[in-house]
């Protein structure tokens, strides 16, 4: 899926050098999947809450993918 496609179902971009992450919270099932891989990428105290250089452009990609509900989903710069 392209990024117009992702903003157009719903999904906020939170940009980052090596990779761009998606989050649509009418998708998401609250697993915590996200927060409990990588509190400093996924951090419910900061604003925004998704830092995306906070790892690994890889590492982050993996979080994403685990996601149960694909309410992340994330573009490779």
């Amino acid at each position: 899926m392209n990024e117009q496609q992702l903003v157009d179902q719903g999904y906020r971009k939170y940009s980052g050098e090596k990779i761009d992450v998606f989050f649509n919270a009418n998708v998401c099932t609250h697993s915590a999947h996200c927060v409990t891989s990588n509190n400093e990428v996924f951090n419910l105290k900061n604003k925004p809450w998704i830092n995306a250089d906070a790892a690994s452009a890889d590492e982050v990609a993996k979080i994403v993918s685990g996601c149960p509900s694909g309410a992340l989903q994330y573009i490779m710069r």
